[in-house]
């Protein structure tokens, strides 16, 4: 029996988890930024160790997948050396970090995402799938990511820590905003919150010292596909890159210089000159209106051995017929989307269930349906 089969964490490069196509491994990026260099070794050892495909997360974490357990330390090794992960076993597992990835040197992002990574050790020890966020620019840009404690402007043009599920934070002392934010997540584990797992299901009354006093400041636009101050923006349909187009791509155009991780399937590219827009395909999309952008689908079957069908060719070929958000589900635990979409298929057996402004799994308005019979449907036979 497989070494790597236990379920029920967030995977990094130690701990890896099984799938339907092999080993997951993930690596979570310092700041969220690969430097070109690391990024073709990357690409190079998705395909020497895995089955060449990588996925961008919604933490911002980059997915080597289908790794083979005889070559999983293989993989380690070079990661390693690509510098992309902690030699330490368990550092990264804890440095679950997100950060505001339109940052640059020297402002609060940068400035604080590097005291927390060094700070890391102070943290104590966690659920599985907590995390933080640093956003720290001139308005926040990563409210609808996950986290669980977050810096973020506030609507004094101050800091603030605010913890998930709470509207307001408390106002941060220049120079102290990582002590309060690691002993928010002392006082979090101190107060049984390793037992509701999320800080959004922790119903302990905040300490005193972190009380709800203010508001975020309003939020900044998300980033779009296309050309961007610091270079390009690319997004990925699903999340998902074939690393021999990405390293295609890389080789064909030296102005990129590094790569940030977003938590919205899309690679922000760092350019010191032009950069060609690639060509729209089914790789990388430059397009913010294409309609494949509106489309949530998990890896679905046989990558993942909880799916009932595949997924992402039904959601391409469907969503310029969708005019709002479409979401097609592997399974009821709708692990691509979270929140409700305008039209959710969730697998069970092989078919279809549909409904409408709904989560995965909800109640449908049509069930049973073939493939065909939803691309009819919606007039996309």
């Amino acid at each position: 029996m497989s070494a790597f089969v236990v379920k029920g964490w967030c995977p990094d490069a130690w701990r890896p988890m099984m799938a339907g196509d092999g080993l997951l491994v993930r690596v979570r990026p310092r700041l969220g930024r690969v430097p070109r260099a690391a990024l073709l070794g990357l690409c190079r050892a998705a395909l020497r160790h895995g089955n060449g495909e990588i996925d961008v997360t919604s933490r911002a974490g980059l997915q080597i997948r289908g790794v083979r357990e005889d070559s999983w330390r293989a993989l380690i090794d070079a990661l390693l050396e690509l510098g992309l992960i902690d030699p330490h076993p368990g550092v990264d597992a804890r440095a679950a970090l997100l950060v505001a990835p339109d940052h640059v040197p020297g402002d609060d992002t940068h400035r604080l995402a590097g005291a927390m990574y060094a700070r890391i050790a102070e943290l104590p020890e966690l659920p599985g799938k907590v995390g933080f966020a640093i956003d720290a620019g001139t308005a926040p840009v990563l409210q609808d990511a996950p986290a669980d404690f977050r810096i973020e402007r506030g609507a004094s043009a101050g800091l603030i820590l605010r913890a998930e599920g709470r509207h307001r934070g408390t106002p941060l002392g220049q120079g102290r905003e990582i002590d309060t934010l690691v002993a928010l997540a002392r006082w979090f584990v101190e107060t049984g919150g390793a037992d509701s797992g999320r800080m959004e299901r922790h119903a302990a009354a905040l300490p005193t010292w972190a009380r709800e006093q203010e508001s975020p400041a309003m939020p900044a636009p998300r980033i779009r596909p296309g050309v961007h101050p610091l270079g390009l923006a690319v997004a990925l349909p699903f999340g998902r890159i074939a690393a021999a187009a990405f390293m295609r791509w890389l080789e064909a155009e030296p102005a990129i210089g590094a790569v940030r991780v977003t938590p919205w399937r899309m690679l922000l590219c760092e350019a010191a000159g032009a950069i060609r827009l690639p060509a729209d395909s089914d790789a990388l999309i430059v397009d913010p209106i294409a309609p494949v952008l509106r489309a949530d689908a998990c890896v679905g079957a046989p990558a993942c051995p909880q799916a009932n069908a595949a997924t992402r060719a039904l959601a391409r070929q469907l969503a310029p017929h969708v005019g709002g958000r479409l979401h097609v589900s592997g399974c009821a635990k709708g692990c691509a989307r979270a929140a409700p979409a305008d039209v959710v298929l969730t697998a069970r057996d092989g078919v279809f269930d549909l409904a409408f402004d709904a989560r995965a799994g909800a109640p449908p308005v049509h069930a049973g349906l073939d493939a065909a019979q939803i691309l009819a449907h919606f007039g996309a036979a």
